[in-house]
């Protein structure tokens, strides 16, 4: 029998039970905002591929310790989860796509032509094919010996589709898609039937990803659909839904599963997706969200991450107040709107989760 989690709070925020208070995690939590995460960089000088994937073969157990040191870094500032350390783009590499990061990630051959697609091969072995990343969540079970759970995830096939079809990162800074994404956008004009099988490729890869990394002792996996909120609603009822409903008809659903689509106001669609959790955005006001969905599924949010990097202690207080009266108590997860921005304060994330925690203090 496995044993019980001592801080169980997310898991019971995911399905909706009581909890004594609101837990909080947040997105980017172990990243460049962290002065000890760039400290570990600097001072191991590896290549982002090196920790994120079986690169080089055999597993190098040295490449494993940063791994899970990394993963771990945010327990030290109270968080209520800890989630693996690795990128959407990991698994593209066994599939044929190998990015490499210089810094940002790099494509040397753009997926675009049906021959490429056919190319890309199944994630059919992802215990041989993604061992590094089962051998770093079994060691940070161990390491974290319950303490806290633990969080996998994946991008979402048109996500990944994205940075596939422009060779790199399709994101600009701040919010929105980069002209690098204009590809992507022609080919759903002039080739849909070619993206949808791409599409069902990388839906038929995250399934298995998903299920391995829970396989391995992920106890709960989140999939990201970090481009959203460029998504006019039909492109994303046509080319984002009927993938997100795939994977969560076919994602082991013992555990709870998480949907983040990133600025994303189509709530109704989301919530069909079948999602346990429903991460949104700024956008989104949680009471009425609750409502909408007769309080069915749990919500995680919504902090404005830009309030962290450019607020004061009292904007970040006033910031999470009003989320945990908005989330309630009950089935929802204090997170921000987005990943923490690299330029965040560290101040402001320690303060964020301290106050998370003061705020509800009887």
């Amino acid at each position: 029998m496995e044993q019980q989690v001592k801080n169980d709070l997310l898991l019971r925020a995911a399905r909706c039970l009581p909890v004594e208070r609101v837990p909080v995690w947040m997105m980017r939590q172990a990243g460049r905002s962290d002065p000890l995460y760039r400290q570990i960089r600097q001072e191991i000088n590896l290549p982002l591929e090196r920790l994120f994937r079986t690169c080089p073969t055999p597993i190098s157990e040295t490449d494993v310790e940063w791994a899970v040191k990394i993963s771990l870094l945010p327990k030290r500032i109270g968080v209520d989860a800890i989630i693996v350390y690795k990128d959407i783009l990991t698994p593209l590499a066994p599939m044929g796509a190998h990015f490499r990061f210089a810094p940002g990630p790099i494509l040397d051959s753009p997926i675009r032509t049906q021959a490429q697609i056919d190319a890309l091969q199944p994630l059919h072995e992802p215990s041989t094919q993604l061992a590094f990343t089962g051998r770093v969540i079994r060691d940070l079970r161990q390491t974290l010996n319950e303490a806290l759970p633990l969080i996998g995830f994946a991008g979402a096939p048109l996500t990944l589709a994205f940075f596939l079809i422009a060779g790199e990162s399709p994101i600009k800074r701040g919010t929105g898609v980069s002209e690098k994404a204009t590809p992507v956008f022609q080919m759903m004009e002039e080739a849909p039937k070619r993206l949808h099988c791409l599409l069902d490729k990388l839906t038929d890869m995250t399934i298995h990803y998903l299920n391995y990394q829970i396989s391995q002792g992920v106890q709960v996996v989140q999939l990201f659909e970090s481009i959203a909120d460029v998504l006019p609603r039909q492109t994303y009822e046509n080319f984002a839904f009927p993938y997100h409903q795939r994977i969560f008809a076919e994602v082991n659903s013992e555990i709870p599963r998480i949907l983040f689509a990133k600025e994303c106001s189509y709530l109704d669609l989301m919530h069909q997706s079948g999602a346990d959790v429903l991460s949104v955005g700024k956008c989104v006001d949680l009471g009425k969200a609750k409502e909408l969905t007769n309080s069915a599924v749990a919500f995680q949010g919504n902090v404005d991450n830009d309030i962290l990097r450019d607020g004061t202690p009292a904007d970040i207080t006033a910031a999470v107040k009003i989320c945990l009266e908005q989330g309630a108590k009950t089935g929802h997860i204090l997170n921000l709107s987005h990943g923490l921005h690299r330029d965040t304060p560290f101040e402001n994330v320690k303060h964020f989760v301290n106050i998370a925690k003061t705020l509800q203090e009887s």
